[in-house]
């Protein structure tokens, strides 16, 4: 039987810790190619946020521009139509929750908690119905804001549900004013 001495032993621990760190680095080397290509391409990064000048919507008008892939709605308000938003009871309204990501989760429906303070007169909002993500109509419905054909949804000025089968209102994506007339969304 032969017999091993110190010097065997740590040279063989040597050459496993080696071939192991070896074998991991290139198994690293050859993952990495296909983990990176799981990350978003440059059209996607693009499309995270975009800018929108809101000086030529006119008053009572509503354009619909493309963000993420979805339809947003921006409405540049009357006074009428703000006053009617306003002036719902918030007991009327079947979902009590603002849906605004520039508030706080659970902030109540009011106008004022679905646009941003003293820019009430431009709403910004997910095109998209809550029920089963058809696009509503503007300017139609029981409440003069917007209307899901496919099933019968109602919003009001405000983006509110006020009748129909979708569950909660229409969402305020994350968005800010950088200037007096320009927003940015995302």
């Amino acid at each position: 039987m032969a017999t091993m001495d110190k010097d065997d032993t740590n040279r063989r621990d040597f050459l496993y810790i080696a071939t192991g760190a070896v074998g991991l680095t290139g198994a690293a080397l050859t993952a990495w190619p296909l983990i990176d290509q799981m990350n978003p391409d440059a059209s996607v990064k693009a499309l995270s946020s975009v800018e929108m000048d809101l000086a030529p919507i006119e008053e009572g008008q509503s354009v619909t521009i493309n963000w993420r892939g979805n339809p947003v709605f921006i409405r540049h308000r009357t006074a009428k139509e703000i006053e009617e938003s306003k002036s719902v009871p918030m007991d009327q309204l079947p979902d009590p929750i603002a849906r605004n990501e520039n508030m706080a989760a659970d902030a109540p429906a009011t106008d004022e908690n679905r646009v941003i303070d003293g820019k009430e007169k431009f709403l910004v909002m997910i095109g998209v119905c809550t029920h089963l993500g058809c696009v509503p109509i503007g300017d139609a419905g029981e409440y003069d804001g917007w209307f899901c054909p496919c099933h019968g949804s109602h919003y009001d000025t405000s983006g509110r549900i006020r009748k129909g089968p979708a569950p909660t209102n229409l969402p305020v994506p994350l968005y800010s004013y950088i200037s007096d007339t320009r927003i940015k969304i995302g």
